[in-house]
C-alpha cells in the first residue's frame, strides 16, 4: 500500500511518498528476531520526502525513513548548490538499528541460515560527503563522519558482551566512537558486448581522542562481463583487509546472497581479511527471461583468529565455502527479478529471491 503526493510551495515541488506493506506471511517464512503482539511490528514501511528548494537557493533536502520487521533507518541529507566543476557537498545525519547477524549470528541447518545471536547494533552518525566531478569512466567520493555505535540485545537494552561473555565493542565499554575518513573510487566502462568495473574503498579511523578507534580498512571489487555468442559470462573478485583497532562487528563476513550463495549471512566465516570469487553464466530464453548457472567461493584467509573474541571460531564456522546452483532472471521496467537455487559444500539447498532496481 503506497501513497505519493506532490506539494507546491514557493514554486518548489516537494515529493512526499509513503509506502506501507503488511508482512502477512512473514512469520511463516522467516524466524523473526523480535516477537511482539503489536500489529505495527509486522509492517514494512518507507517514508520519503524530497524538497528541491529549501531556502529559495536550490538547496535540496532529502529525508528517508525505512522500517523493516526487525530494523529501521532514518537518513537526512542536505545539499547546497555548487558549480559543476567543483565537488558537490552533502551534509548527512543518519540513525539505524539492525540485527548484527553477519558476525554474531548463529549458523543453523548446516550453515544455510544464520539465526539471532542476541546482538543488534544502534548506529548514529553525522558527517559530510564530497562527490568529485565525474569523468567519462571515473567517479570518486570522499566522506568524513563521526559515528557512535551501541550494541543492544533483542529487548533494546544496551549490552557490551555477547551471549558467551565476550566483548562486542573495541573499547570494552557499551559503545564505540570513531571519526571515519572514507575514500571511494570507481572505474566503469561498458558497451553492448562487455563491461569492466573496478571499485576501491578505503576507510581510516582518525585518533582524535585516545579511546576512539584507529584503523585502516580497505576493500577492492573487480568485475568483468562479456558475451560468448548469445550467452553472457560475469566474473568478479572481492578482497579486503583491516589493520589496527577493530570491533568484531567490523570484520569481513562471508556468506549470503551478496557473497557465497548456499550459506546464510556470515555463515561461512568472518575475519580481518577476505577473498571472494563469483562467476555467473546467463543464457537468454526470451526477451525478458534468462536462465543462469553460478558458482561462488570465499575464504577468510585464516584471519578469523585475529578478530577480537574469535566469534567465527566459537560458532564453528568453516572459514571457507563453495556454493553453486542455477536460477532465473526476469527483466521488467521495475527492475530485474531474480530467483536462485544454491547448494553449499554440505549438500544443503537454499532458495533466494531478489530484485535489482533499475540502474542498480
Amino acid at each position: 500500500m503506497g501513497a505519493q503526493k506532490s506539494i507546491h510551495a514557493r514554486n518548489a515541488k516537494i515529493d512526499f511518498n509513503v509506502d506501507l506493506t503488511q508482512k502477512l506471511c512473514g512469520a511463516l517464512l522467516f524466524p523473526h528476531i523480535r516477537q511482539s503482539s503489536n500489529p505495527f511490528s509486522q509492517v514494512i514501511a518507507r517514508l520519503s520526502i524530497k524538497h528541491p528548494n529549501l531556502f529559495g537557493r536550490n538547496e535540496k533536502l532529502d529525508v528517508l525513513w525505512d522500517k523493516g520487521i526487525d530494523d529501521f533507518n532514518i537518513l537526512i541529507a542536505f545539499r547546497r548548490p555548487r558549480p559543476d566543476w567543483l565537488s558537490q557537498q552533502s551534509f548527512t545525519i543518519q540513525h539505524s538499528v539492525a540485527p548484527e547477524i553477519a558476525v554474531h549470528g548463529l549458523p543453523v541447518d548446516h550453515f544455510t541460515r544464520s539465526g539471532s545471536g542476541g546482538v543488534n547494533l544502534s548506529r548514529s552518525s553525522v558527517g559530510v560527503d564530497f562527490n568529485e566531478p565525474s569523468t567519462s569512466h571515473w567517479s570518486s567520493k570522499t566522506s568524513i563522519k563521526f559515528e557512535h555505535v551501541r550494541p543492544l540485545n533483542n529487548d533494546g537494552h544496551t549490552i557490551n558482551r555477547d551471549m558467551d561473555g565476550f566483548p562486542i565493542t573495541s573499547s570494552g565499554r557499551s559503545y564505540d566512537n570513531m571519526i571515519v575518513l572514507k575514500q571511494e573510487s570507481q572505474y566503469a566502462i561498458a558497451n553492448d558486448d562487455r563491461f569492466t568495473k573496478f571499485n576501491f574503498q578505503m576507510e581510516q579511523g582518525l585518533p582524535l581522542l585516545s579511546k576512539w578507534l584507529i584503523f585502516n580498512r580497505f576493500k577492492i571489487v573487480a568485475s568483468k562481463g562479456f558475451k560468448l555468442g548469445p550467452t553472457f559470462l560475469v566474473t568478479s573478485l572481492t578482497s579486503g583487509s583491516i589493520v589496527g583497532d577493530m570491533a568484531p562487528y567490523q570484520a569481513f563476513a562471508l556468506g549470503g546472497i551478496g557473497s557465497v550463495r548456499g550459506y546464510g549471512e556470515g555463515a561461512v566465516g568472518s575475519g580481518r581479511s577476505c577473498l571472494v570469487a563469483n562467476g555467473e553464466f546467463t543464457i537468454p530464453v526470451t526477451k525478458e527471461l534468462e536462465g543462469a548457472i553460478f558458482m561462488d567461493c570465499g575464504t577468510d584467509l585464516g584471519s578469523a583468529r585475529h578478530v577480537p573474541g574469535n566469534p567465527a571460531i566459537r560458532q564453528g564456522k568453516p572459514g571457507f565455502g563453495v556454493g553453486l546452483g542455477y536460477g532465473v532472471r526476469f527483466n521488467s521496467h521495475l527492475g530485474q527479478f531474480r530467483v536462485d537455487y544454491a547448494i553449499n559444500a554440505f549438500q544443503r539447498k537454499t532458495l533466494y529471491f531478489g530484485i535489482n532496481g533499475v540502474g542498480s
